[in-house]
């Protein structure tokens, strides 16, 4: 599933975060390391200053910086950015930046080849593709052009014709951000474009009607009710259908899409296939477990899993995974094709298989509905789990419950404080059901495919503003191919900044950096503890954690500013998964981008002060 945390409303992250008070918060956390960059800033240039000038001299050169500053940034003239963002533009022409889209071209030409349409979930394979295909060109191109472009301009001098005009440095940064983040943009859209119509012509596809399969099916009393078959074998795949004596029909869901059928006396006509791409819109609740023993507990077993994500549930036990949601009323329910009310409700399974058995037959398990006031539940309904995929359950509003008395999900089910359990269990013995909390979910309508494919995007456009931001920011004191890998070093740790985190605050196994490369060297495994000979003198195993520690303070430290592209990229997750990206995460991940923006910008133009051509 693509949401392992729930993405807390907007102004409660900006305001309190995963915590209860403001200094949770993530404004809070940008107010103090906004502080302490600027006392390190101000520190840092003194002492330079220092050394280079003496004490008198530093702190006038800071003064004057400081105020050169404020006043220099307050004086921003759009005007004189927009005309560098032009330049800016017309120099990433000229270095052939639209090369990147044909390249991009390629890709999807040759990526029919090896791109199937037989995968359980086509339209999640195809979108994974192109939106990964899309970010990684695109940050590479803005990575280059903006790594490159400042260091070059003053290599070759041209930026003396700039800068000798009355142009400041905070108008350079912020122009050549701009320039470069526009014609990304522009490259964004065209490739948002393609992919919208590689993916969709690729998954297109109808079928015909086998009419060797065709039979008609009546009800109890033998009148006609309709008809029924399957569809012709296309795209490797075919669909069982039912029609209505109205001559209406759909199909089977088959590779994660249905198909309309249209019966005219003996003429049937299939549909185009509908459903490939979703944006499903959940109301996740809070997730509980009854062990064997039929005992409340938080958690279920470990089947040994090293992620601890999910927790399980054994078979033909009282075991069972209960979830519980809140604000449950008429307006949840929708109605049906037949007029009635049905409460949608969608599943993911991980099934964990003590033994093989017959796995073409699948795990059977129940679920059902209960009140968590009166214990009133619904009869069970069985199914066949289907491993990592989400599988849906529409609970009519008319129910038995276990002793087959009639009830309603409205008035029997829903408590006065309008909450309703989910009960599942795993009914096959010695095997296993996974479930964590995201894994159980009411389906509210859904949202526009389109748009959601657009947030995707906007998401990697965001990803390629932050690499533009730090490639320029890091341009402004060190040459092209040393920005580069800097730039490159900070993206690769943005990524994988959850490790990185965990390395520095010791919740990894192997140790701190040094440790782990002793083990390294010496083959040793992550989970046998190094012991001191003596253990009252100091020696290289004590120098070897002390130096970790201090390693690990600093890395804590820079754990602070390094952006979590990881978010971004489980954006990109989210579409390809067929899940609606909530606009409380769109907000906050543009108030992030902007806020990486605006500090580069300020960083850089402090840099860009101290060379030459800027004074």
């Amino acid at each position: 599933m693509v949401v392992e945390k729930q993405v807390l409303p907007f102004f409660e992250w900006l305001w309190q975060g995963q915590g209860d008070s403001f200094i949770d918060g993530a404004l809070f956390q940008f107010l103090v390391l906004a502080a302490v960059l600027f006392v390190l800033g101000l520190v840092g240039g003194f002492l330079v200053s220092m050394i280079r000038h003496g004490p008198v001299a530093a702190g006038e050169i800071t003064y004057r910086t400081l105020r050169g500053g404020a006043t220099d940034l307050t004086r921003l003239s759009a005007r004189r950015i927009g005309a560098l963002a032009g330049l800016a533009i017309k120099e990433s022409l000229r270095r052939r930046v639209l090369v990147a889209l044909v390249v991009f071209a390629l890709v999807l030409l040759f990526a029919s080849w090896y791109l199937r349409t037989d995968n359980p979930e086509p339209a999640r394979l195809y979108l994974s593709f192109v939106m990964t295909a899309t970010t990684y060109l695109l940050l590479l191109m803005a990575l280059l052009l903006a790594a490159f472009s400042l260091p070059g301009d003053i290599k070759s001098r041209t930026i003396y014709t700039v800068a000798t005009k009355p142009v400041r440095s905070g108008d350079i940064v912020l122009g050549r951000m701009l320039g470069f983040s526009a014609i990304g943009a522009v490259l964004l859209a065209i490739m948002a474009v393609a992919s919208w119509f590689f993916v969709t012509g690729s998954l297109a596809h109808t079928h015909s009607v086998d009419a060797t399969t065709l039979e008609p099916i009546t009800g109890i009393d033998g009148q006609p009710i309709g008809s029924g078959g399957a569809t012709s074998f296309d795209a490797f795949h075919r669909h069982t259908f039912t029609v209505g004596v109205d001559g209406k029909g759909v199909t089977d869901a088959a590779l994660g899409h249905i198909h309309t059928v249209d019966a005219d006396d003996d003429r049937y006509t299939v549909g185009p296939a509908e459903g490939f791409i979703r944006a499903r819109v959940p109301k996740y609740g809070s997730l509980g477990f009854i062990n064997r023993d039929n005992a409340r507990t938080g958690r279920g077993i470990s089947v040994g899993a090293e992620w601890g994500y999910r927790s399980y549930i054994p078979g033909a036990t009282p075991a069972a995974a209960i979830w519980t949601f809140d604000g449950v009323n008429r307006s949840v329910l929708r109605e049906g094709a037949d007029g009635g009310l049905y409460l949608p409700i969608g599943l993911i399974v991980r099934v964990y298989r003590s033994y093989i058995g017959q796995i073409e037959e699948g795990i059977q398990g129940s679920i059902q509905l209960r009140n968590p006031e009166t214990d009133v539940a619904t009869s069970l309904k069985i199914f066949t789990a289907q491993d990592a995929t989400v599988d849906t359950f529409d609970f009519a509003n008319e129910q038995t419950d276990t002793q087959q008395d009639e009830i309603t999900i409205l008035d029997d089910l829903i408590s006065s404080d309008g909450r309703i359990e989910v009960v599942v269990q795993c009914l096959d013995r010695a095997q296993y059901f996974g479930f964590a909390q995201a894994d159980c979910f009411l389906r509210l309508p859904e949202g526009s495919p389109l748009w959601n494919f657009v947030k995707g995007y906007l998401a990697i456009g965001m990803q390629m503003v932050i690499v533009v931001a730090v490639a320029v920011t890091a341009s402004t004191f060190l040459n092209g191919p040393i920005a580069m890998v800097a730039t490159v070093s900070f993206i690769l740790l943005g990524f994988f900044r959850e490790t990185f985190v965990k390395i520095a605050t010791g919740q990894n196994y192997g140790g701190g950096p040094v440790e782990s490369l002793v083990r390294l060297v010496t083959q040793m495994n992550v989970m046998s503890p190094f012991k001191s000979q003596d253990p009252n003198s100091f020696d290289a195993i004590d120098l070897m954690k002390a130096a970790d520690e201090a390693l690990k303070a600093g890395m804590q430290a820079f754990s602070y500013v390094l952006p979590d592209f990881s978010t971004y990229l489980g954006r990109v997750r989210y579409v390809a998964e067929g899940y609606s990206i909530p606009t409380d995460a769109l907000v906050r991940d543009l108030v992030v981008c902007a806020v990486y923006v605006l500090g580069a910008a300020v960083i850089g133009y402090f840099f860009l002060r101290t060379r030459e051509l800027a004074k």
